[in-house]
């Protein structure tokens, strides 16, 4: 049976500091940051990361292509572990927030938001450090509009025993097509090929930028399955499938079904349900293209077996699958109340994506983004490639929520205020983030590093000690919430460790 599909969302923010000659997004974001942690953990007790076990050169294939550039480890820039088991930092040249281990899509689009709102802190922090005239602007989004794009990444856990060319045989057709309700929706385009000739919206921000099918790069020639091989956990039972295909989504619904579609699809393949179906593209990387600028759905894909299916077929061929697996094997890797949820929610938004797409404003980033800009341009008869539309795109995704587009829409929430706030600071029970975001709380004076698998502790006269974290799914709180009560220091909590 698949295992668990503990997932976690990664987004690297977009970055602006206003009001100086030259805006240094290296700097705006190390201030960003440390405006936070200083005001929230009173500097003193800021953790950093622990990058000892950081392997992001390691091919799940067991080689690197030759060329291939895995991205560089930067020790030298802020990171910052927070209580609630996130971490928070620099990553090249724009602030990242990375989720705690989530068990299910439900708790990823709560922790994601809390991100959000991390964020929308973090500015309010810099602005009162900051030289008067200057303030520092946060957007989620993938691109800056001069050919420059950044990430969002999702993880999640498998099998290390499942074959790596089965996950990439069934997930290429499956990443190039679930665009039709995960992207957030792009004015224009960025690829200056002849096919895009002529393009005036698309579904998704991140299809100019990709260029490989497989590969292990994440900056440049960049892959629709990338090969990363660095799982944070026992290397011998578990694989991290690192997902750079996504876009960086504001509609909660968006991000529920990014996450859980794709839970359910992975943990379909470990049970190897798929069988003798193939969805295999003749071209992927050229149909992921086609995808995001056709509103049709219509658009014929060429499979590799020949023949050709629209990218909706695909999509209600994975639906079809899906069910008949929740039915035979039933939903508990993803969660089955969650995973009965998300079933529902798939087959409503392909059927909508048939009959009515522009009913789906309320739930999906690119039809609210296409909405409120295309009535904003026929009200003002302007064409598509005007700067105020490219400018209108941009807004959609500030993060601060007085200047965001996408925060005056009438969108629908899983998630509830409250617990968003209370994300913001707690971490998710049913993980190893548990452990990690309560040593925090309690004892992150005496805490000299953290990462995803350990924490190291610095008692003073003692040498470092670290607590292996290897399981994702220990150190949940019904395992561990005892043990941290029993102990007053941490010293007696690594006496009883080890005992």
């Amino acid at each position: 049976m698949a295992i668990p599909k503990v997932c976690g969302i990664e987004t690297e923010y977009g970055i602006l500091l206003r009001g100086t000659g030259e805006s240094n997004p290296i700097a705006a974001s190390s201030v960003l940051i440390n405006s936070y942690v200083a005001e929230l953990l009173r500097g003193s007790d800021k953790v950093g990361w622990d990058f000892e076990d950081e392997s992001p050169g390691n091919d799940a294939r067991g080689f690197a292509r030759e060329g291939s550039m895995p991205p560089e480890v930067e020790t030298h820039l802020v990171n910052a572990v927070l209580t609630n088991g996130a971490r928070y930092y620099v990553d090249h040249a724009h602030p990242e927030f990375s989720t705690p281990e989530c068990l299910t899509a439900l708790e990823a689009v709560l922790y994601d938001k809390a991100g959000e709102r991390i964020l929308v802190k973090s500015m309010e922090a810099a602005a009162r450090s900051l030289p008067g005239g200057q303030n520092i602007v946060v957007y989620k989004n993938n691109s800056d509009g001069k050919g420059n794009s950044y990430g969002t990444h999702e993880n999640y856990l498998m099998d290390r025993a499942v074959p790596f060319g089965r996950i990439v045989q069934h997930v290429l057709p499956f990443f190039v097509t679930r665009q039709l309700y995960t992207g957030s929706g792009k004015v224009g385009t960025e690829d200056t090929s002849s096919a895009a000739a002529g393009t005036t919206f698309q579904l998704t921000q991140r299809a100019d930028f990709f260029e490989e099918e497989v590969g292990l790069e994440t900056t440049l020639k960049r892959p629709i399955v990338n090969t990363r091989d660095e799982p944070h956990a026992d290397a011998q039972k578990y694989r991290r499938l690192h997902v750079i295909v996504g876009d960086a989504n504001l509609s909660e619904v968006s991000t529920y079904l990014k996450v859980g579609v794709t839970a359910i699809v992975l943990a379909m393949i470990e049970d190897d349900w798929f069988g003798e179906r193939d969805f295999t593209l003749a071209a992927p990387v050229q149909a992921i293209r086609k995808v995001s600028r056709d509103l049709t759905f219509e658009l014929p894909l060429e499979m590799a077996a020949g023949g050709t299916m629209t990218a909706l077929e695909i999509q209600w061929e994975h639906l079809d699958l899906a069910r008949k697996y929740a039915e035979d094997r039933g939903l508990e890797a993803v969660g089955e109340e969650v995973g009965a949820d998300v079933l529902r929610r798939w087959e409503a938004v392909l059927t909508a994506l048939e009959s009515d797409w522009h009913s789906l404003a309320n739930q999906l980033d690119w039809v609210a983004k296409y909405e409120i800009i295309n009535g904003y341009r026929q009200r003002h008869d302007l064409p598509w490639n005007s700067p105020r539309l490219h400018a209108m795109d941009l807004q959609y995704s500030d993060v601060r929520p007085e200047k965001s587009l996408f925060a005056k829409l009438p969108v629908e929430r899983i998630t509830t205020d409250a617990a968003v706030d209370l994300a913001m600071s707690e971490p998710p029970p049913d993980t190893r983030a548990y452990f990690r975001g309560k040593c925090l709380q309690r004892w992150a004076s005496s805490i000299a590093a953290a990462n995803w698998d350990s924490l190291v502790f610095d008692l003073g006269a003692d040498p470092l000690r670290r607590v292996p974290m290897m399981e994702p799914l220990r150190g949940t709180a019904a395992v561990v919430d005892t043990l941290l009560e029993g102990c007053s220091s941490p010293a007696e909590l690594l006496e009883r460790l080890g005992s």
